[in-house]
């Protein structure tokens, strides 16, 4: 791969991401490249000055930072077509990224310049709210993208109230639900809120939505996975005092509010992921990460 333009993007609440910043800018600055930085949080936004700093877009966007980095890089990146590599840096569990310790290697950046790598399209998640006028018509209130998972859920402030939500798929009613909320998540995502919800592990080599109801009131409610080109539209019940709120990789969204309706289908744009192990087994790192097939009395085996 011909890089020629490096982004790399990290934790702004972490002195150790901004110290490895540094060291990476130098390692591929020695590879005749030229290297723009910024931090990335939920409270900043500096991905559009890179941007307008760019006479051309980057190739390659390099992350540190841990899952949730990722993930809002991605948001901005994927519409552009931008692919990630990205390195757990100040995160937690670091599902999507890979070992600090290969960025460390200076022969990290040799493997992407001679095209050692793969890259996975990951399915993302568009979701539009609407608002209904008093004479039927409606507008679009929000749009948003999410890498793992939509959800929706409760959020008054000095009570838990339950949700009450009604969920159509491709125009059909499927069921009414009442609980603490909703998750519509990705196959990338399966392993995240959806998964502690009781949701399935999707393979992200997969394209299928999953909806997961959080603490539902009712035994009859379960997840379910359905083909990646449905329409699934949520509606507030009615007649309920509740606030909704809609949330996106654990980012705030909007409110949801009695006029509104949410649609959330595929979308059109999908996160290249950078991956560098030649050798790399998803069931090898939901084994590491989850502790999937482990021993019930030893974690470890």
């Amino acid at each position: 791969m011909t890089t020629n333009l490096i982004w790399i993007l990290y934790r702004s609440d972490s002195d150790t991401a901004y110290k490895e910043t540094l060291n990476c800018k130098k390692i591929i600055e020695g590879y005749g490249k030229k290297v723009l930085f910024s931090e990335i949080s939920n409270e900043t936004n500096n991905i559009n000055q890179l941007f307008l700093k760019s006479e051309v877009l980057p190739e390659i966007t390099i992350v540190l930072g841990g899952d949730g980095t990722v993930l809002r890089a991605a948001r901005y990146l994927s519409p552009k077509n931008i692919p990630i590599l990205s390195f757990n840096v100040g995160g937690n569990l670091g599902f999507l990224t890979h070992d600090r310790q290969i960025l460390k290697q200076e022969t990290f950046w040799e493997r992407v310049s001679n095209n050692r790598f793969n890259i996975q399209k990951r399915m993302m998640l568009e979701a539009t709210v609407f608002r209904e006028k008093n004479n039927n018509e409606t507008t679009i209130k929000k749009s948003f993208f999410a890498l793992n998972d939509f959800y929706l859920r409760s959020c008054t402030d000095e009570i838990a109230p339950t949700c009450s939500l009604a969920l159509e798929i491709d125009g059909e009613a499927v069921d009414r639900y009442k609980g603490d909320g909703l998750i519509f998540s990705t196959p990338t995502g399966s392993t995240a809120y959806s998964m502690a919800a009781g949701g399935p592990i999707i393979h992200p080599s997969l394209d299928a939505i999953i909806v997961s109801a959080i603490c539902p009131m009712s035994l009859a409610s379960r997840p379910i996975v359905v083909p990646p080109e449905s329409q699934l539209v949520i509606k507030p019940i009615r007649g309920m005092k509740q606030k909704i709120k809609l949330w996106l990789d654990g980012s705030s969204g909007c409110l949801i509010e009695a006029e509104d309706t949410c649609l959330i289908k595929k979308s059109n744009h999908s996160t290249s992921i950078i991956i560098l192990d030649e050798n790399h087994s998803y069931y090898k790192t939901i084994t590491q990460k989850l502790h999937w097939a482990s021993s019930l009395n030893d974690p470890n085996k």
